[in-house]
């Protein structure tokens, strides 16, 4: 995973956040947060910030504000490469991280936060399987795990989708792929 100079992450091992200052020696990078205070990371321990600060080119992103749940988020779509006769496929990736699907969570305990977490993930999962969609990736980040059990948990009770770890290399430990089986 790339991390460009002035470019929003929130940390997978510990709360918080901040922007990257710069990339250090033997793959290093050191990351700004919000109390000024400068933390040394490998690019494993962190993850972008996908929030509407986000900053990556307008084509390369889908609004989804039909409904009042995805008011405040945005899904980025990539296209994928595939060979042979096969066409690329949309892969539609989520942000769980409460930072990126609400402006505020002050006062929010973390019951609220997890329903909230939740909301958007079903939303999201509905939405992409309305526009067929066959390749999500859901980033839940690492913690105390309590919401990536959700996730896998809400995942094993729907059917015709598989799911397992993200390519570590490019989300570390904390994301979740689902290939949704097309019938027919």
């Amino acid at each position: 995973m790339q991390f460009k100079v002035g470019q929003q992450v929130v940390f997978l091992r510990e709360v918080g956040g901040g922007v990257v200052k710069q990339e250090i020696s033997q793959g290093k990078i050191i990351v700004e947060d919000s109390d000024g205070f400068e933390h040394s990371c490998f690019p494993n321990e962190i993850a972008h910030v996908h929030g509407e600060d986000y900053k990556i080119n307008a084509d390369d992103i889908v609004a989804i504000n039909e409904d009042e749940s995805f008011a405040t988020i945005r899904h980025q779509v990539k296209k994928g490469v595939l060979t042979g006769r096969r066409k690329p496929i949309d892969v539609w990736e989520i942000d769980l991280h409460i930072e990126s699907i609400t402006d505020s969570h002050r006062g929010m305990s973390n019951a609220d936060i997890l329903m909230k977490q939740m909301r958007e993930l079903r939303t999201f999962y509905q939405r992409a399987l309305s526009r067929r969609i066959r390749k999500l990736v859901i980033i839940h980040g690492v913690g105390e795990g309590v919401l990536r059990e959700e996730v896998r948990s809400f995942l094993e009770r729907q059917e015709g989708l598989d799911f397992y770890d993200a390519d570590f290399r490019e989300y570390g430990k904390g994301a979740t792929i689902v290939e949704i089986r097309v019938n027919g």
